[in-house]
């Protein structure tokens, strides 16, 4: 039962994501043509992690290393995604992967 719990959670974060990776492209059509874009997406090897309990994997490591620090900026400022960035499971996961969070 609680891995079809996670499971679903891990399919909502998936879903989530992607709704506002649609809606962000709906609105600034073009943005990020000569800036690296933001894809929360790229993020899914940490949804475990972040939604549920487990620990980060070297994959989510990476994916957090590689991101740009000015797309955590957007994703806390997002009512969609701001849960996640700031969760205390979220910060527990930039913690162990030795990401800092920016100030914003």
């Amino acid at each position: 039962m609680a891995a079809a719990s996670r499971a679903s959670l891990v399919l909502f974060l998936v879903v989530a994501t992607s709704a506002v990776v649609a809606s962000m492209l709906a609105v600034a059509p073009g943005a990020g043509a000569a800036t690296t874009a933001c894809v929360p997406t790229q993020l899914t090897p940490c949804a475990p992690a972040i939604v549920g309990n487990a620990a980060p994997t070297a994959a989510c490591c990476a994916r957090l290393k590689a991101h740009p620090a000015s797309c955590f900026c957007q994703y806390k400022k997002n009512p969609n995604m701001q849960r996640y960035v700031n969760s205390p499971n979220g910060k527990k996961v930039f913690a162990a992967c030795k990401v800092p969070l920016p100030k914003c």
